[in-house]
């Protein structure tokens, strides 16, 4: 998979880019965890999240937000990451012109960038968010949230906790037009150590039912 090098808002991005041969296939950009915290998009989350999008026929990109490995920039607070999250669907797009669709996945800190950029930008029509980090971040931006998606999250979490996540679901559940589908892994903390394939297969169940259901 080869390693890419893109302009962000602060200097260039490293990433990698999976590309599929069919030049409609859809299109996934991932996010990684806190870049404080040691999160990058070597994560085993944000990396499993990768080949699971790319197995299932999609264009994947996923990078290292400004300040981690070869990435330019410092850490930002969430302001400058969200940028950089809109520089790399930029990059995304440009290689892929012809993409039917447009997804994006995120992990922990990357959840909260992840929905803040479904925000920014209405070709996002799907997005997983893995264990969003609901009693850290304020996610009442999502008024009204403007796309279907999965929101998934470990029983035993105690970074993210499940009652928190709950109550971000059930916010979101009460708007039309839109459906909030919410698993729960049991036993699983917020890096899923032991649960990992488990909570794969559950993003690779949901996203293959909406892809045939759109293609319907």
């Amino acid at each position: 998979m080869p390693e890419v090098i893109f302009p962000g808002p602060e200097g260039r991005l490293e990433g990698r880019y999976h590309p599929q041969k069919e030049k409609d296939a859809p299109i996934a950009l991932i996010l990684h965890p806190h870049p404080q915290y040691g999160g990058t998009m070597n994560n085993k989350v944000v990396y499993n999240l990768h080949y699971a999008f790319h197995r299932l026929g999609f264009s994947v990109l996923r990078f290292n937000f400004r300040g981690v490995g070869r990435s330019q920039g410092e850490y930002d607070q969430g302001v400058g990451e969200l940028s950089d999250a809109a520089s790399a669907l930029d990059y995304l797009q440009a290689m892929n012109p012809g993409a039917r669709t447009t997804w994006v996945a995120g992990f922990s800190f990357g959840a909260w960038i992840g929905m803040q950029l479904l925000m920014r930008r209405p070709e996002i029509t799907g997005f997983v968010s893995v264990a969003p980090p609901a009693n850290m971040y304020d996610f009442s931006f999502l008024a009204p949230c403007p796309a279907s998606g999965l929101i998934i999250n470990g029983e035993a979490d105690r970074i993210a906790p499940k009652d928190d996540v709950q109550k971000l679901v059930d916010k979101l559940k009460t708007q039309r037009g839109i459906e909030i589908t919410h698993k729960v892994i049991p036993g699983a903390g917020h890096f899923f150590e032991k649960e990992l394939d488990d909570m794969i297969a559950q993003v690779e169940d949901y996203v293959r039912a909406r892809m045939l259901a759109d293609a319907i």
